[in-house]
């Protein structure tokens, strides 16, 4: 039987109670709640707004340093629930030792124990212990979308290149510091319209973005392995364009997720499209084709010195007993963002829960696993606040 009682369990159950969905209800709520409850420790809280009635939250507690700080950094929007759910997606059920609910691993749960050895931590310090260096509470918005929130949190000051910076999203036990980077581009193909009886008179505008998809398929696929983040690879999520089955489609629009691993970067990407679009034209005459880049989030590699990493990692293997892995992230996060801008290399991820349940129907994490983190935040936070740990 699971201890149910744990203060991150009930609270993750609170949360999940609070709908935040992106797009959806969004996180003015749950910043709320969260913003009132932190405003009960003795504190500094602060709200600012990032997006209209969409602010992030930000607490700390003061050390003697002040930078590096550690920071916890929670994103408080969940996707859209979806269909296909056999429980309530707002009701926090726990059945068989899961807490289930749209969020419940990605990543209220993950909050949840950020939020309780945050809280734990503010206790400490109001019962007149020093810490030795800043915590910080960090609860974002939008990361489900253009990540806004850890950008905004960047242009504030409230992480410097120097921070101890982890999210918590679900790692499935492990510790997880790379990642691969996340283009987006957004092509337009031109042509010509004309009756389908006579396909020569026109140029078609899709039968050009067919040629361009398979040859930026293809050299994506041709690009180079990464020993830690695998493969390059490339996404056609959305396409539209034409009329009717019988007009030559002289307009097609398509939008592009490229995940890159070095050496291939937004740059490589970029030139890779700009030759798609040549040899396109040189196969469908007289169509032309555009691009703009709408999204540029750079690669993160592992770096073994990083001294989060070795703290995290001691924090895990005394609260777990046993060898703790450390993986890359297969998506993007708020400490990614933050890598990437100010090239950080104190950034990772590690909370509760499997990254394969996130977004689908009937979302779970499992009791234990919040419990396990629940201790391993608090550990961590407990080590490099107010014991021996060693950041030189």
């Amino acid at each position: 039987m699971q201890d149910q009682s744990s203060g991150a369990i009930s609270l993750t159950q609170a949360l999940i109670r609070i709908d935040s969905t992106d797009p959806g209800a969004y996180e003015t709520r749950i910043g709320e709640f969260i913003f009132d409850r932190l405003s009960r420790l003795l504190v500094p809280v602060i709200k600012k707004e990032v997006l209209p009635g969409r602010f992030n939250v930000m607490a700390k507690i003061q050390g003697e340093i002040d930078d590096p700080a550690l920071v916890y950094i929670c994103h408080m929007d969940t996707v859209t629930v979806g269909e296909g759910w056999t429980k309530d997606p707002f009701g926090a059920q726990i059945q068989d030792g899961l807490i289930y609910g749209r969020g419940a691993c990605d990543m209220k749960s993950g909050l949840a124990c950020a939020l309780s050895a945050f809280e734990a931590m503010a206790g400490e310090a109001a019962s007149g212990k020093k810490p030795r260096h800043s915590f910080v509470f960090i609860g974002t918005v939008d990361e489900e979308d253009f990540m806004r929130g850890s950008e905004d949190v960047i242009k504030e000051g409230w992480v410097t290149k120097k921070s101890l910076v982890l999210d918590t999203e679900p790692t499935n036990g492990q510790i997880q510091v790379a990642h691969k980077g996340r283009t987006w581009f957004e092509i337009t193909v031109n042509g010509t319209t004309a009756h389908a009886s006579t396909p020569w008179k026109g140029a078609d505008a899709i039968a050009g973005a067919a040629e361009i998809i398979s040859f930026i398929r293809r050299k994506i696929g041709e690009c180079p392995s990464h020993e830690d983040l695998g493969i390059s690879t490339v996404t056609f999520g959305q396409i539209e364009g034409g009329y009717r089955p019988y007009v030559v489609p002289d307009h097609c629009k398509m939008w592009i997720d490229m995940r890159l691993v070095p050496p291939a970067d937004t740059q490589a990407a970029a030139g890779i499209v700009t030759r798609a679009i040549e040899e396109a034209a040189k196969k469908v005459p007289g169509i032309n084709a555009s691009y703009v880049i709408t999204g540029d989030r750079p690669y993160i590699e592992k770096d073994e010195t990083s001294v989060l990493l070795k703290a995290l990692k001691a924090s895990a293997e005394e609260i777990t007993g046993e060898p703790v892995p450390v993986t890359c992230f297969p998506g993007y996060t708020d400490t990614a963002v933050i890598a990437g801008k100010l090239g950080n290399h104190n950034c990772m991820s590690y909370g509760p829960g499997d990254l394969e349940r996130a977004h689908k129907p009937d979302e779970f994490v499992p009791c234990e696993d919040i419990l396990r983190c629940e201790k391993v935040l608090t550990g961590l936070a407990k080590s490099i606040l107010f014991e021996d740990f060693s950041l030189g």
